[in-house]
């Protein structure tokens, strides 16, 4: 048996460093042997018990700024707003919800018309262009949600000013969509408002729908006939498991599936009405936004609801892209779409309200060659911290599975290349590689044969019991 090195307090430092992307060059990784790589110096410190599982240096390393904004927030400033008190107004989140920055209202018009409102907290009344508070989120990109924490794009201060529902007023950019009766959208409009919210969780929603609450029904109508209209201009649904994975203070790591209810289906569809509105609006006012636009499929979809034919749909889509022009979003089957509905969490939505606003308030707005300028820095920023947020659910999940080594999981092959199979293994959400002859769609079951931390690796085998 080979003996392991002992490390001096200043080589552990320095193999430390290197396995958080701290530093590139590790002399005593190379003394050892070893590569001099993050990957290889994490390795080595978790074989000699200097880490264990709960150390995570992959958003570290990736660059992500793991500090919680702390820069000062101005005081909302004195403006006119549309009352919208008299409204019902809810703010749907999951349990938890730290930061509420939408709300759904509907009401019915004196000649009978639909109204569904979608209440986006003002964050841009906060946050102008070029402001400090601007370039920080601009440089951090969004929000980082970690299995342990999660780091807000914008400081708890602003959130606590203008979240929806945390007082009894909330300031709000509401965007109106008037329907017709067969649910065909007539016509949009912003305004600047301030409303009453009332804040509950998806479960509360749904036990509220349910009951045959009468909001939440509306919405849940209106909100299917828009995902019909969509689906026959080509909109593709991927419906594949996902799950939540949260850590404790204790280190417990729970693993729950994320629930595809009603009440979410309803904040998901109307979110996305929002996001067309705000393009039709700004599209009509000639008003450069960050448009998110896809191409249409660069191959055929395979028919089906199976989860391999789910599978191979997704690899069917296009990167969706960001530009200053409008163009169609083939995958939500939308003519003009922007992501326009969590500002304190994602900078170009923050973008979107900027540009709202400056219409709004009849203010000079930023042009396209601006707009392109933020899609391409806050871009590299968000992609990093979505590499970061992958990485480190995969740890955990990982961790979780060596925790518990006896367990067997359902596993279904979804893609076939040669000898080997892609399982897919629902409860985690994990995708795993087999060499096994069953076909597409076969289920097994599977346990844990050996997983590498450090590599983000994991084996299976098939559980005989």
């Amino acid at each position: 048996m080979t003996s392991q090195p002992e490390l001096t307090p200043a080589q552990r430092t320095e193999v430390e460093l290197l396995a958080r992307g701290r530093q590139d060059k590790s002399r005593t990784m190379r003394d050892l042997g070893q590569p001099e790589t993050p990957q290889a110096a994490h390795a080595l410190l978790l074989r000699l018990n200097l880490w264990d599982d709960t150390r995570v240096p992959f958003p570290e390393r990736l660059g992500v700024d793991l500090a919680t904004p702390t820069l000062p927030v101005p005081a909302l400033p004195h403006e006119d707003r549309l009352d919208l008190t008299h409204l019902t107004a809810l703010a749907i989140d999951d349990e938890g919800n730290r930061d509420p920055d939408d709300a759904l209202s509907l009401e019915t018009l004196p000649d009978g018309t639909r109204r569904l409102w979608v209440h986006v907290a003002d964050v841009a009344a906060l946050v102008t262009p070029g402001s400090d508070l601007d370039l920080e989120a601009r440089r951090r990109g969004s929000t980082l949600y970690l299995p342990t924490h999660t780091i807000g794009m914008m400081p708890d201060a602003l959130v606590e000013q203008v979240g929806l529902g945390l007082h009894a007023e909330s300031p709000a950019l509401s965007i109106a969509i008037d329907f017709d009766p067969d649910g065909q959208a007539e016509s949009v409009d912003v305004h600047l408002t301030r409303l009453h919210v009332t804040r509950v969780t998806y479960a509360q929603a749904q036990a509220q729908l349910d009951a045959g609450d009468e909001l939440l029904q509306g919405l849940h109508t209106l909100a299917g006939a828009s995902r019909t209209l969509r689906e026959a201009e080509g909109a593709m649904s991927i419906d594949l498991p996902e799950v939540q994975v949260k850590v404790s203070e204790q280190g417990d790591i729970r693993i729950a599936p994320l629930e595809k209810s009603e009440s979410r289906f309803i904040v998901q569809e109307c979110m996305t009405l929002a996001g067309w509105a705000a393009a039709i609006f700004a599209d009509d006012l000639e008003l450069a936004l960050p448009f998110a636009t896809q191409d249409p499929p660069h191959r055929s979809s395979p028919p089906g609801d199976s989860m391999p034919a789910q599978w191979a749909r997704r690899k069917t889509l296009s990167r969706t892209r960001f530009q200053p022009a409008l163009g169609p979003h083939s995958g939500m089957g939308l003519d003009a779409y922007a992501q326009a509905t969590s500002p304190m969490r994602r900078y170009l939505d923050l973008v979107v309200h900027q540009q709202l606003r400056a219409a709004v308030l009849e203010r000079d707005a930023l042009n396209g060659k601006d707009i392109a300028a933020r899609v391409a820095e806050s871009q590299m920023a968000s992609a990093t911290v979505r590499s970061a947020e992958r990485e480190a659910r995969r740890h955990w999940t990982l961790v979780a599975m060596t925790r518990d080594p006896e367990r067997v999981y359902r596993a279904v092959v979804v893609e076939r290349r040669q000898a080997q199979a892609t399982l897919l293994l629902p409860e985690l959400a994990l995708d795993v590689t087999l060499t096994t002859p069953a076909p597409l769609g076969t289920e097994l079951r599977v346990q844990l044969a050996g997983v590498d931390l450090a590599a983000q690796s994991v084996r299976v085998r098939e559980a005989h019991t």
